[in-house]
């Protein structure tokens, strides 16, 4: 009988672990943003790859809208490990002591997408990824959305146009100072609060990528979108640390291989995305499209410029100059 036991004990130890092994390696990706934009669509492309390729062994939880967490609270969330992986903003870094991020936020800084790649897939991208490991994180890639636009309710054609017009933005020093820069009153919203505060009048404008503008439905409730491309949205991906370190080599090899792929697929959609979401607005006959002139463009960089010189010590010269080196910004 003792024997008996013995050997069922035995078998159940090591049952047990088998057990353990089998279940997947779950990953949760909390995000802010509709599954319809770049970054929803690159989420879940992720999903699909880290899946099939560990062969089961990961499962990806994507969770977009804020159904977890508001943006404000996403990073706190990731520190701790209540989720695994975040797509945030890269003004999100700048409450971290990270600074040198806040450079995205420059407005007029990249005139195409070909002179943001040379900094996000060069040496200076690596560089400031490395910067979050400090902090708990690791920095797998960066992730486009697109070059922004602006809507209110009025048109806006010229800098001064601006003045007094209420502006939601993101919690960043560099988008205060650039809406300051033109007279406009800079507003701090949460991205899903933004669609209600546009309605209600708590402010009176916005600028987003369009796709954001509308799967947001943001052009519904504004009455006219300027075609500025005044500034850059882009996405670091994240991971906590201390979980990413702690997976096996080889599943952590076939995730970055999967990364890989999702962010190629990313930022080639980004761009069609944000043609198409222009069309969809121009469509629906809600917002009327202002095309600036070269001209016109002109003159919001040079009254924007004013950005650019009150952060440059913020975010770091050496760093500032690096990046103009690259794209050949002149102020």
């Amino acid at each position: 009988m003792f024997k008996k036991i013995l050997a069922a004990v035995v078998t159940l130890a090591f049952a047990l672990p088998m057990a353990a092994q089998a279940a997947p390696i779950v990953i949760k990706f909390s995000h802010v943003v509709a599954n319809e934009t770049p970054k929803g669509q690159a989420a879940n492309y992720f999903k699909k790859l880290a899946e099939e390729r560990t062969k089961g062994k990961v499962k990806v939880e994507v969770y977009p809208n804020s159904q977890l967490f508001k943006d404000k609270e996403e990073m706190e969330a990731l520190q701790m490990g209540s989720v695994q992986m975040l797509a945030p903003s890269l003004a999100k870094f700048a409450p971290l002591g990270l600074k040198e991020f806040e450079l995205f936020d420059l407005p007029f800084i990249f005139d195409s997408y070909e002179e943001l790649h040379k900094v996000t897939q060069g040496p200076v991208g690596t560089k400031l990824l490395k910067k979050l490991e400090t902090r708990g994180l690791i920095g797998l890639a960066y992730w486009d959305n697109g070059f922004k636009v602006m809507s209110a309710n009025k048109p806006l054609r010229k800098p001064e146009d601006m003045r007094g017009q209420k502006m939601r933005i993101q919690s960043s020093k560099v988008l205060d100072s650039q809406m300051r820069s033109v007279g406009a009153i800079p507003q701090v919203l949460a991205f899903s609060e933004v669609y209600q505060a546009l309605q209600t009048g708590v402010v009176d404008g916005t600028e987003n990528p369009p796709s954001n503008l509308y799967t947001q439905k943001m052009h519904e409730v504004q009455k006219y979108v300027t075609m500025s491309n005044h500034g850059y949205l882009g996405y670091a991906v994240l991971v906590n640390k201390k979980f990413w370190m702690g997976l096996p080599a080889d599943i952590r090899a076939t995730l970055e291989g999967a990364m890989k792929d999702a962010t190629n697929y990313a930022n080639s959609v980004a761009k069609k995305d944000n043609d198409d979401a222009m069309a969809g607005v121009k469509k629906s006959g809600k917002s009327q499209i202002i095309n600036l002139t070269a001209q016109e463009k002109a003159a919001w960089k040079k009254a924007m410029d004013k950005a650019h010189q009150q952060n440059i010590g913020r975010i770091g010269a050496a760093t500032v100059k690096e990046v103009y080196a690259v794209t050949g910004y002149k102020p």
